[in-house]
């Protein structure tokens, strides 16, 4: 017990009679200081006192697959930010190699007693039965796929192919290659769909050339690489890595990008202006979807949801053109 008082006092920078003060109900703490002693509780592992575990801690878990691609820590630090604002902690866990599966983040949160978990990604089968029978608040943030019973907030897959397909035809592209993510993929599906309805809308004028790969800038590499051998001019990529990987294939062929091929991204993540060249890229609105998923989120925790609440709510994206994309070699004789 000694332990635990000095760990918790020096995690919240007060003093170990405070925290004393606070563990066995004693009056002469202030609320806000008594909040911040309960969490630091929760955050190091411990078990509250009997009489506070009917406290729950305004925590929320932020459950990331990877903060290897850039666009995951700026969805954690807008979801987060929006968390604070309203006065929750936001507790991030991410999955390493070796380290905690999501599975094992989910019931670790529900052991915690979290307000409420926003999942960017995908859950599986066992884990969403759980949450859903423990009657755990979720949001879905560009879920892997549906998950009945929790509200999504998403990107709009088919309007981004669309913004694309329509940038790199209005510049001469006719053999277009798709380069998405791994089948069963829900993101990816939307994408692929929407590719086909669009080329066979052209009645043969365009040819649509699609491949799936993992999301890894080695994944975009090999992918991009069959595309560009089966003749595509232009590449629509699922994530500004692919694209990065789709660059270094078409080089490594002896292409020139843009000037041989055009490569358009998916997410607008940092420092993709200064790529070489500058990558040409749908930009995800970021804020705006952390702040839809975390209005939902706090809606269910304080029981405001209704049954006209939406099942998914899609967010356009925005095209960003720079330097990847250009006229095909045939538009400029």
């Amino acid at each position: 017990m000694t332990r635990k008082i000095a760990e918790v006092a020096s995690k919240v920078g007060v003093s170990e009679a405070t925290v004393s003060r606070v563990l066995n109900s004693k009056p002469g703490v202030a609320a806000a200081t008594r909040q911040a002693v309960l969490t630091a509780l929760d955050v190091l592992g411990y078990e509250r006192p009997t009489k506070l575990r009917g406290v729950r801690a305004r925590l929320v878990g932020l459950v990331l697959p990877e903060l290897q691609n850039p666009i995951f820590p700026a969805l954690a630090e807008a979801v987060g930010g929006a968390l604070v604002q309203l006065g929750f902690t936001p507790v991030i866990c991410t999955r390493t190699v070796g380290g905690l599966t999501e599975a094992e983040y989910a019931t670790m949160l529900i052991d915690q007693q979290v307000s409420g978990v926003v999942f960017c990604g995908g859950l599986t089968e066992p884990e969403h039965e759980q949450l859903l029978s423990r009657g755990v608040p979720v949001v879905m943030l560009n879920a892997a796929k549906a998950y009945p019973g929790f509200p999504r907030v998403s990107t709009d897959d088919v309007a981004a192919v669309q913004m694309a397909y329509r940038h790199l035809t209005s510049l001469g592209h006719r053999r277009i290659g798709l380069l998405v993510g791994p089948e069963g993929h829900e993101p990816s599906h939307r994408k692929v769909s929407a590719m086909r309805d669009l080329t066979a809308r052209s009645d043969g004028a365009v040819t649509g050339l699609i491949s799936h790969a993992m999301f890894s800038f080695e994944g975009g590499h090999a992918a991009a690489a069959d595309l560009i051998e089966a003749g595509a001019t232009g590449l629509i990529c699922g994530s500004d890595v692919l694209a990065l990987g789709a660059t270094r294939a078409a080089r490594r062929v002896g292409k020139r990008v843009p000037e041989d091929v055009s490569v358009v991204g998916f997410d607008d993540s940092a420092f993709m202006n200064y790529a070489d060249p500058p990558l040409t890229t749908l930009r995800q609105p970021i804020e705006s979807m952390a702040r839809a998923a975390v209005t939902l989120l706090v809606n269910q925790i304080g029981g405001r949801t209704t049954t006209t609440a939406p099942k998914e709510l899609l967010h356009e994206p925005e095209l960003v053109v720079r330097g990847s994309t250009g006229p095909t070699f045939e538009t400029t004789l």
